[in-house]
């Protein structure tokens, strides 16, 4: 593991040299089919190197890490035209993934804070330098508070931890078991603002709409991950409490689910909505991992991975659309079959990967998360109905809002698709339909 540390580390004075936009983009796509063929043990942690290893759940994350790294590069065309900071950017996002590809695969607690924390940074600054509008300031803020004060809890917990157990690697974890309210509270509550739960995803839509497409896709491919890997982990040692608590988060989540699914109806900009979509994802993700059975993790692990793919592809869709007409609403960004026909099979291919439809990975993630929930209780099948219902509807309201209709006069210049954006496109789609091929690589991972 910490071969492709070092790898990350030398990369950085790449970024200081001219011209070496593809190059970092090249080395992150040679990192990613070096890390696909590591050898794995489904069972246990592997290629263990200092305090670093990985199990079969940080195993499939970092890749995730990599392949979404690769395609935020692709994404930023328009920064290396417009020369905009680009060696800057770079060294950002080079920085990020090496807070990331930490995160995942750190065995020790408080460095899985430390980094957990770090990757915070670099991301607050691709918002508030690389945005849009003036309010990214406050995105940032909100960004930065929501989860700093969520945060602070769980490290005086880690601490507690470590006071009472005198080491530090998650994998000695599974031999104990804290029945304290207090303990419980501060490790769970950072993960699900993370995650983020109804009620503290107010941070999410905003940083969203702020952030830069780079920034937007890691946000929604991996941020939001982080959340889930940490709730994976601290679970182990918070059997008890959980049983007698669980079903407080598993009714806030669903419910919450059902609000959010109803709010996308109501957006009108289209990262908004997109946003949006991924807290009612989430919310089943929660639910999932709360029930705490077999179903729940399995279903929970793959959902995450097949949300990031499909979140990841929709954001870059509407960048796509507003680099051509230099907004994100959905009264402007109508009619778009008329101008891109070959696009429109793209949004409509990722829409109904989002509305969980077959072959996707979210179809098989959200039919292991209901498994697990209607088996916790029968009467979630009827948030769960409906949180299935209005994904379907909300996804197809974007699709056509944006697809059919009359298109807007006021455009005067336009230009189609271009072979990098379809290449990106499909970069996204592929492996998101693929990897059900190889589902068992998921589904027996403890």
């Amino acid at each position: 593991m910490m071969k492709y540390l070092m790898m990350m580390i030398f990369m950085m004075p790449m970024c200081l040299k001219y011209n070496m936009f593809w190059m970092v983009q090249f080395m992150f796509m040679f990192m990613m089919f070096m890390f696909m063929n590591m050898s794995v043990s489904i069972m246990n942690f592997f290629n263990l190197s200092y305090m670093l290893g990985c199990d079969m759940i940080s195993y499939g994350l970092i890749l995730l890490s990599i392949w979404i790294t690769f395609l935020m590069i692709m994404a930023s065309e328009s920064l290396n035209k417009n020369n905009f900071f680009k060696n800057l950017f770079l060294f950002n996002i080079i920085f990020l993934m090496l807070m990331l590809y930490l995160t995942f695969s750190t065995m020790n607690l408080f460095l899985f804070y430390l980094f957990f924390e770090g990757s915070l940074i670099p991301t607050l600054m691709l918002i508030i330098g690389w945005g849009y509008q003036p309010e990214r300031i406050q995105a940032g803020m909100y960004l930065l508070f929501y989860t700093l004060f969520a945060s602070l809890p769980l490290l005086m917990g880690i601490f507690y931890i470590y006071k009472e157990m005198n080491f530090m690697i998650m994998y000695m974890m599974k031999f104990y078991d804290y029945n304290l309210i207090m303990l419980y509270l501060s490790l769970i509550f950072a993960f699900l603002v993370k995650m983020p739960m109804y009620f503290v995803h107010l941070w999410l839509p905003k940083a969203h709409v702020e952030a830069p497409i780079s920034g937007s896709m890691i946000l929604a491919a991996i941020m939001l991950k982080l959340g889930g890997y940490g709730l994976l982990r601290m679970l182990m040692i918070l059997q008890k409490m959980n049983l007698s608590w669980s079903y407080i988060w598993v009714v806030m989540s669903l419910i919450g689910g059902f609000f959010i699914s109803l709010k996308c109806f109501c957006q009108i900009d289209m990262k908004s909505l997109i946003a949006y979509s991924s807290v009612a994802h989430m919310s089943l993700v929660i639910g999932g991992l709360m029930t705490m059975n077999y179903w729940g993790f399995l279903g929970s692990y793959i959902l995450m991975i097949g949300h990031g793919l499909c979140s990841s592809g929709m954001f870059c869709l509407s960048n796509i659309n507003y680099e051509r007409l230099n907004s994100r609403s959905m009264f402007i960004n109508k009619g778009m079959m008329n101008f891109m026909p070959s696009m429109s099979l793209w949004w409509f291919l990722l829409m109904s990967s989002n509305m969980a439809a077959p072959p996707s990975l979210n179809l098989m993630g959200e039919i292991s998360l209901i498994n697990s929930l209607v088996s916790w209780s029968w009467w979630s099948m009827i948030m769960l109905m409906m949180i299935s219902f209005f994904s379907a509807g909300y996804s197809l309201y974007l699709y056509s809002f944006t697809q059919h209709g009359k298109y807007n006069m006021s455009i005067y210049s336009f230009y189609s698709g271009t072979s990098r954006e379809y290449l990106m496109l499909m970069l996204h789609w592929l492996p998101l339909n693929i990897l059900v091929m190889k589902i068992d690589y998921s589904m027996i991972w403890f």
